[in-house]
């Protein structure tokens, strides 16, 4: 599959159009919440539908899942840092001295 570069004026309207539906999924709010900087809402929407109707968001999901590679997705707890109240101490009346 070819790879079209994004670029230019349209390159950038894209990556902030995409930046737009990943707040609104993010968020959960209505479009007509979507924030000034995406543009206004309804355009987003309207671009949104567009792309919803001609299955760019089923392929982009298709050719992103067929090549998982889950060596990157794991978690070492050993990086992972916990606040000192969720470390797992055990409580009671008892005063810590």
């Amino acid at each position: 599959m070819a790879r079209k570069r994004i670029g230019g004026a349209a390159g950038r309207t894209t990556v902030i159009f995409i930046e737009a539906v990943l707040w609104i999924a993010r968020t959960g709010s209505p479009w007509r919440d979507l924030p000034t900087y995406f543009g206004h809402w309804n355009s987003v929407y309207s671009r949104y539908s567009d792309w919803m109707k001609a299955g760019v968001f089923k392929r982009l999901f298709e050719a992103v899942s067929d090549e998982a590679d889950m060596e990157y997705a794991m978690i070492d707890g050993t990086v992972v840092r916990v606040h000192r109240h969720g470390q797992g101490a055990k409580g009671g009346p008892e005063v810590r001295r």
